[in-house]
């Protein structure tokens, strides 16, 4: 089975949250595969270069070697203009145009996202969640 984190998984894991970091080792522990969605890769380094965190930079860096970044390719794209217009017709609107490439991306590639913010994914079919929340 393949994982992949929302941005605000990794921004605690590398803020050192405790707790992120127990769920992280356990799920390495138990030889979870990590994949890395582009649209989290440029959230985080976005927020990185604004805040001038080069030594936090560094460590992303590293975490990104291990996690192989996912391309977005035309059926993504495909399922986010689909999962746009279903959601908007439920009176459902997913959040934001990242959260919504990030389902598609899930969807498309049969990819379980671990997320904090569940109530932004909860109403797309099909798509697979984990919460490491308290």
């Amino acid at each position: 089975m393949t994982y992949a984190m929302d941005t605000n998984i990794i921004s605690y894991l590398l803020k050192k949250n405790v707790h992120i970091q127990k769920y992280m080792t356990e799920s390495m522990n138990n030889g979870f595969e990590f994949v890395m969605l582009p649209i989290v890769y440029y959230e985080i380094l976005r927020w990185l270069i604004e805040k001038e965190s080069p030594l936090v930079q560094i460590e992303f860096n590293l975490m990104c070697e291990e996690m192989p970044l996912i391309t977005v390719t035309k059926s993504v794209w495909d399922k986010a203009a689909e999962l746009y217009v279903f959601s908007r017709t439920i009176g459902k609107t997913i959040n934001s145009d990242a959260d919504l490439l990030i389902a598609s991306i899930c969807l498309v590639n049969d990819i379980t996202l671990i997320t904090n913010n569940t109530r932004h994914f909860k109403h797309i079919d099909g798509l697979k969640l984990i919460s490491w929340r308290d």
